[in-house]
């Protein structure tokens, strides 16, 4: 059914992630190059990537002003270490980004998201430390939340699936409610207020102590989890509790940062400023591996209190503001900013959300939501095969010329930036031809 998969065997010997290795093998899926919104594959076939690749080729693919920086800085710089020396693309970098985020105040790079979060979560425990609160300790996280997949991120993550081949992880670590009511369904704004959610919280906080909890972290709007926007009110309550109670907030923003909401951060657009950032994706437009931990003067300023001439964080990684990455990530936000890719991004979030919501009635479809440009189609599940239709509708879709994921029986949708309403038009089409076809 799917023309997409008969492509060449590939050669055995790459261990793929998430990935089921002996069904990939029997069907594989492989893209040679890529344009634009458009992945081609060998046989020269163009497929629309609703996706973004995973979530993180916000400016389309091989943007040239990002290509070219790349080629540039290969030929000039292939490496230098950042542990007591480094390269002046990484402090131009760290203050470009921070003119971008103006309310954080230092940047610390890493390879990956799962990297950038087990790093907010060393700086948070190391944080209280260095003021003398030692017994600061535990972690906060949310259901359903995704985190990656250090053990720390796996830790304060809320998908149980993920967790349960590789336990035991971190202790002391406790999870909020989703604040989600599946009686809400197809809404066109954000969630109503619900003061539940905080009474959920304060209820653990009362059980653990507040003053031996180090940091709360969530992502603004779920992602991988399943698209679920905040509710009013939720991030703020969320902000005032982590200040009565001298607690860290972690706002993990590897999806939602560069773009998602329509401005550089989630932190931005829904007004509310955490204490830490964590970042990727979007920040190199994908083209080269980087994390990034950004926090606020505050935070930094307390490490600056150990003796001078000792490292005060021993944390790092090799390639930490690698100069390729470093390069990719100046021309990316060169990219967003001249180019007014946040701008567009906005604009085109209240058409990307309504054509969606059109599927309402569809087969299968029991709810969509939408959050900026990200959005979840959940669909019923088989009763005796979970799972099945949606990878069935993604297939369908692939053989249609469109990149949707299957997250189980949820399609989640994350488009490039520069996508246009013709492309969503033609997204929920191949959408709606899928679910008609599905069983």
């Amino acid at each position: 059914m799917n023309l997409i998969r008969n492509t060449p065997e590939p050669e055995e010997g790459f261990w793929l992630p998430f990935t089921a290795m002996r069904a990939f093998h029997e069907a594989p899926v492989l893209f040679e190059r890529a344009e634009g919104m458009h992945y081609i594959t060998p046989d020269g076939r163009r497929v629309l990537d609703m996706m973004a690749g995973l979530w993180c080729v916000n400016a389309g693919h091989a943007h040239p002003r990002v290509t070219e920086a790349i080629r540039e800085a290969a030929g000039k710089l292939d490496f230098v270490s950042s542990f007591r020396m480094s390269h002046p693309a990484a402090f131009t970098f760290a203050r470009r980004l921070l003119d971008a985020v103006p309310m954080m105040g230092r940047a610390f790079f890493s390879n990956s998201g799962s990297e950038a979060v087990d790093t907010a979560l060393k700086i948070a425990r190391a944080y209280h430390r260095a003021r003398g609160d030692a017994g600061r300790t535990k972690f906060i996280g949310r259901a359903k939340s995704y985190h990656g997949v250090g053990f720390g991120g796996l830790s304060v993550g809320g998908i149980a699936r993920h967790k349960k081949e590789f336990g035991p992880l971190l202790a002391d670590v406790f999870h909020m409610p989703l604040p989600h009511d599946p009686a809400q369904s197809f809404l066109t704004e954000r969630p109503a207020e619900n003061p539940r959610w905080m009474a959920a919280l304060e209820e653990i906080l009362f059980v653990q102590d507040p003053s031996t909890v180090a940091a709360i972290i969530v992502e603004p709007v779920t992602g991988s989890g399943g698209v679920y926007p905040p509710p009013l009110g939720y991030l703020e309550g969320l902000r005032a509790i982590c200040d009565r109670h001298g607690i860290l907030l972690i706002f993990d923003e590897v999806i939602t940062g560069f773009g998602r909401l329509g401005a550089c951060t989630a932190s931005e657009a829904l007004g509310v400023t955490p204490d830490i950032i964590t970042m990727a994706k979007g920040l190199t437009n994908g083209a080269v591996p980087m994390g990034a931990t950004l926090v606020t003067q505050a935070v930094f300023d307390a490490f600056m209190a150990h003796p001078r001439g000792a490292p005060e964080f021993l944390h790092g990684y090799t390639y930490s503001a690698h100069p390729l990455a470093c390069a990719a990530g100046m021309a990316t936000l060169d990219a967003y900013q001249q180019e007014g890719m946040f701008e567009a991004s906005a604009r085109i979030a209240a058409p990307f959300r309504d054509a969606l919501l059109a599927l309402r009635g569809a087969p299968h479809v029991v709810d969509v939501r939408c959050c900026g440009l990200l959005a979840a189609v959940d669909l019923a599940p088989r009763a005796d095969a979970p799972g099945a239709r949606g990878a069935e509708v993604a297939d369908h879709c692939l053989a249609a010329g469109v990149l949707v994921r299957a997250a189980g029986d949820m399609m989640v949708l994350s488009p490039p930036l520069v996508v246009s309403e013709d492309q969503v038009a033609q997204t929920v089409q191949a959408l709606r031809q899928a679910l008609a076809a599905t069983a």
